[in-house]
């Protein structure tokens, strides 16, 4: 790596810094989603001019590893050529259209044939959009109101759950952000992730009442955290016994813990399933979907009201198709695993050595980092671990050209163009760090 490309000093470089300066002006905390913003972490984010491969490149000439991979969907790298020559030729003959394109029912085949959980499908344009839309089709589906969800988990900044535990954990949720009306988060129930006797509660308290159970099955909103054996089976057994719509939250999980999704990995099957993130090859294209008499309840087959101008938006059916297919060729998803397993337990090794207490838990393509003896379980044990230190290690990391979530409690998701060299780059600068003897 030459000097030009070297790290940036902790943050924003000069030329950063005035667009971040020009973006305050225009927009919430300069930014146009408060992930992005270095508040957790102290100091300006980078402004990026590029990506390449494993690479993040700013204005100020510096080159970063990037670890958030757009958040979760750039499993292939930046610029993969496959991807963009697709993207070329569909821009070419038209960007949006406002009818059904080729690509559309050839992305949702491939979407059905590898998710157990899915055999029909809608596409809408994020996350936020298949989960509040999954959460319309359960209570329409189950004619109940009230649906449980996990501290830690996030499903999309719906009004349905922003919202905090109420006391105890089973009352009815208070609004967790001004806007959202006491009586939209009426019907929320959030209970510990990990925790069947808090959803065994619930089920109690509010008898013959729940719609839903809403569930990251690998949790990335709170750092990486994954289910305790037998959580999720019973998660199944409990819907079943209370008749209630299990769904499964994989935006970030979809793709990237397992070919077919955390779904397959753990071989638990969901009534409906919300995807994003790898499907849409970075662009803007999420789905929700389940078993067949569900779906035939969304309109116009049924009465369950949902539109979008820019769903499956041509585009984004393009580059979702040509990732899949990339992604679920023989030995490719296996090299972005093994990439995020050469890393994982190599950051582990490095700190361990160093003294640092530190455990790197990962699947697949997706991992976290916890300055703890073990992994948390939950949302409370997650925020006792030492997140403290994060802040400086951030920062020491992208000084050493390492871009990281800008937050402890954020997943960090590798591709299959973190090489080797790259890895090293990586264990090498957190070694560096955690000899110097981090607080």
């Amino acid at each position: 790596m030459s000097a030009s490309e070297q790290g940036g000093p902790g943050g924003a470089g000069p030329r950063s810094r005035r667009l971040n300066e020009a973006a305050r002006r225009l927009f919430p905390g300069g930014v146009s989603s408060p992930v992005r913003a270095f508040k957790s972490v102290g100091g300006e984010p980078p402004v990026v001019r590029s990506a390449r491969g494993p690479w993040l490149f700013d204005v100020d000439g510096h080159r970063y590893v990037d670890l958030i991979g757009a958040w979760g969907p750039m499993i292939l790298g930046h610029g993969h050529p496959a991807v963009v020559a697709a993207v070329t030729r569909r821009v070419r003959r038209s960007v949006a259209t406002g009818t059904p394109s080729p690509d559309e029912p050839r992305l949702a085949a491939k979407i059905v044939k590898a998710v157990p959980s899915v055999e029909r499908l809608r596409f809408v344009c994020s996350g936020t959009e298949a989960c509040m839309s999954a959460l319309r089709l359960a209570r329409a589906a189950t004619g109940r109101d009230v649906v449980v969800k996990f501290e830690g988990c996030y499903h999309g900044h719906g009004d349905a759950f922003l919202s905090s535990a109420g006391s105890g954990a089973l009352t009815f949720d208070a609004p967790d952000s001004p806007g959202v009306p006491p009586a939209v988060v009426g019907a929320t129930v959030t209970v510990p992730y990990n925790d069947l006797a808090a959803v065994e509660r619930a089920f109690a308290t509010h008898a013959g009442r729940i719609a839903a159970v809403f569930v990251e099955p690998i949790v990335g909103n709170m750092g990486f955290v994954e289910p305790e054996p037998g959580f999720l089976p019973g998660l199944r057994r409990a819907c079943d016994a209370h008749g209630a719509l299990l769904v499964f939250d994989e935006v970030m999980t979809g793709f990237r813990v397992h070919r077919g999704g955390a779904q397959a990995l753990y071989g638990v099957r969901p009534d409906l399933t919300t995807l994003g993130k790898v499907i849409g090859g970075g662009f803007p294209v999420g789905a929700y979907g389940g078993r067949s008499d569900l779906m035939a309840m969304v309109a116009p087959e049924g009465k369950v009201y949902q539109a979008g101008t820019l769903a499956g938006q041509p585009v984004g059916m393009t580059a979702g198709l040509t990732t899949l297919r990339e992604v679920l060729a023989p030995g490719v998803f296996e090299r972005a695993a093994a990439a995020t397993e050469a890393l994982a337990s190599g950051l582990e090794r490095a700190l361990r050595t160093a003294g640092v207490e530190a455990v790197a838990p990962r699947r697949g393509a997706m991992m976290g980092l916890w300055f703890s003896a073990r992994a948390p379980r939950n949302l409370a044990e997650a925020k006792a671990t030492r997140a403290d230190r994060f802040r400086a290690f951030h920062r020491a990391m992208l000084t050493a050209g390492v871009y990281l979530p800008p937050s402890p409690f954020e997943a960090w998701f590798v591709s299959t163009t973190h090489d080797d060299a790259v890895v090293r780059h990586v264990v090498d600068a957190a070694a560096a760090w955690a000899r110097t003897g981090p607080a």
